[in-house]
C-alpha cells in the first residue's frame, strides 16, 4: 500500500498507466505535444514524460519526435486494445512470465490474442525452436522479432479492437496441426461455465485452439474469477492449469483445486 501511494504521488496524482493513457489522448487530440507541455500538464518531470513516451512508442501508440511526440502511423494499435493492455499490467506481466516458464525448447504452443498472451510472448526471448500458433496480431509481431522462434498467424478477418484475426480460415488450419500447450485468456471464469468470452467470433477461434491442444492453460488475473462472458469456449474439464495472481478470490481458487485443477499463484 505504501509503495502504491508513493508511486501515485510521484506521478502527479496518477498511476503510470493512467498518466500514459491521458498522454496518448493528449497527443492524439492535439496531433503534436511537447515534453515540456506534457510535464506541466501532468505535474511530473520531463524525465518521467520521456520515459512514458518511450513506453508508448514501444507499444506502437505514438511516434517520438525531437522534443515531443506525434500520433503513430495509421497502422498503430487500436486504443481499445491499448486500454486493455494497460489494465492490471503488473499482474499480467507476472502471469506471462510464469506461463513462459512452462514452455520448453522445441515446443509448439498456441496463444490467443489476449493482452496476457502478449506478455507471455515477450517472455519467450532466449528460447529456441519454438513454434507459436496465434490469431493475435500483436503476439505475432512480438514473436516475429525474436530469433529462434517461428510464428504461424492464423488467417481470417481482422478485428481491430482486439488486434486479432478470426474466421473459419484459421479454424481450418488448426485441424491440420498439433499443439502441445495452448495458453488462453478469458473475460470470465467460473466452475459452472468454464472459460468464457464476449465476442462470438473470438469464442469460435478459441474453441478451435482448445480442441487441438494436448494441454490447456488459462492465464487470467483476479478480475476474471467469478465472471461470465457471452459464451463458453473451454469447459472446466478441458482445463489442466490456471495461472493467476495471489489476489484471486481465495474461496474460488480453493474450489477450483478441489475440482482437480492445478492453480499457480504468482
Amino acid at each position: 500500500m505504501v509503495n502504491e501511494s508513493k508511486r501515485k504521488l510521484r506521478g502527479g496524482g496518477l498511476f503510470a498507466e493512467e498518466r500514459r493513457q491521458r498522454i496518448l489522448s493528449a497527443v492524439e487530440s492535439r496531433q503534436r505535444a511537447t515534453v515540456e507541455a506534457l510535464a506541466a500538464q501532468f505535474k511530473v518531470s520531463p524525465v518521467t514524460i520521456r520515459t512514458d513516451l518511450v513506453w508508448l512508442e514501444r507499444q506502437g501508440l505514438i511516434r517520438r519526435t525531437h522534443g515531443g511526440a506525434v500520433p503513430a502511423d495509421p497502422g498503430r494499435v487500436d486504443p481499445a486494445f491499448a486500454a486493455r493492455e494497460g489494465a492490471q499490467r503488473a499482474e499480467k506481466e507476472r502471469i506471462g512470465a510464469a506461463a513462459a516458464a512452462l514452455v520448453q525448447d522445441g515446443d509448439t504452443i498456441g496463444l490467443d490474442a489476449s493482452t496476457t498472451a502478449l506478455h507471455l510472448a515477450r517472455n519467450l526471448r532466449g528460447k529456441r525452436e519454438i513454434t507459436v500458433v496465434t490469431n493475435g496480431l500483436r503476439v505475432a509481431q512480438e514473436i516475429a522479432q525474436q530469433p529462434g522462434l517461428t510464428v504461424m498467424l492464423l488467417g481470417g478477418l481482422i478485428r481491430p479492437e482486439a488486434m486479432s484475426v478470426v474466421g473459419s480460415w484459421g479454424e481450418a488450419v488448426l485441424d491440420r496441426i498439433n499443439i502441445g500447450k495452448v495458453f488462453v485468456g478469458a473475460r470470465g471464469f467460473t466452475l459452472a461455465e468454464g472459460l468464457t468470452d464476449v465476442d462470438g467470433e473470438e469464442v469460435r477461434l478459441k474453441q478451435a485452439l482448445v480442441a487441438v491442444a494436448h494441454e490447456v492453460v488459462a492465464v487470467i488475473d483476479q478480475t476474471k474469477w467469478g465472471q461470465v462472458g457471452f459464451a463458453t469456449f473451454c469447459a472446466l474439464e478441458r482445463i489442466q492449469r490456471i495461472i493467476t495472481v495471489r489476489a484471486a478470490p481465495t474461496r474460488l481458487v480453493q474450489q477450483a483445486r478441489r475440482r482437480g485443477l492445478t492453480v499457480t499463484l504468482v
